[in-house]
C-alpha cells in the first residue's frame, strides 16, 4: 500500500511539472484589434484557463495556466498578436502554476 501511494505522489509530481502559469504584458499597438478575443478563442482551443484584459496604459495584460506547451504557444502567439496589431514588447513572468481557474474569459 505504500508502494501504490508514493507512485501515486510521483504521478501527481509529473503531472504537475508539465502544467504552467505565466503572467504576460503586451505593448505597443495591441488595443482596438480583437487581440484580447483572438487570444480568448486560441486559450480555448488550446484548453488553457485564465484572463485577459486591457490596461489603462494602452497594454494587454494577461493569465495563462495549462500544459506547459499549450501556454508557451499563447505567450508566443501574443509576440505577434493578430493581423492588425504591432506588438513592440511583451514580458512574460514564469510562475509556479496554480489551477485557479475553471476557464478563459475576458476582464472588463
Amino acid at each position: 500500500m505504500k508502494l501504490l501511494l508514493s507512485e501515486m505522489a510521483n504521478e501527481g509530481q509529473r503531472q504537475l511539472a508539465l502544467k504552467a502559469r505565466a503572467h504576460v504584458l503586451v505593448s505597443g499597438r495591441v488595443q482596438g484589434v480583437f487581440f484580447r478575443q483572438e487570444t480568448q478563442e486560441l486559450a480555448i482551443r488550446l484548453k488553457v484557463t485564465g484572463w485577459i484584459r486591457n490596461t489603462h496604459d494602452g497594454r494587454v495584460e494577461a493569465v495563462f495556466e495549462g500544459e506547459k506547451e499549450n501556454v508557451e504557444r499563447l505567450v508566443e502567439f501574443c509576440r505577434k498578436g493578430p493581423p492588425y496589431a504591432r506588438v513592440t514588447k511583451v514580458e512574460a513572468t514564469w510562475e509556479n502554476y496554480v489551477g485557479e481557474f475553471q476557464g478563459f474569459r475576458i476582464r472588463y
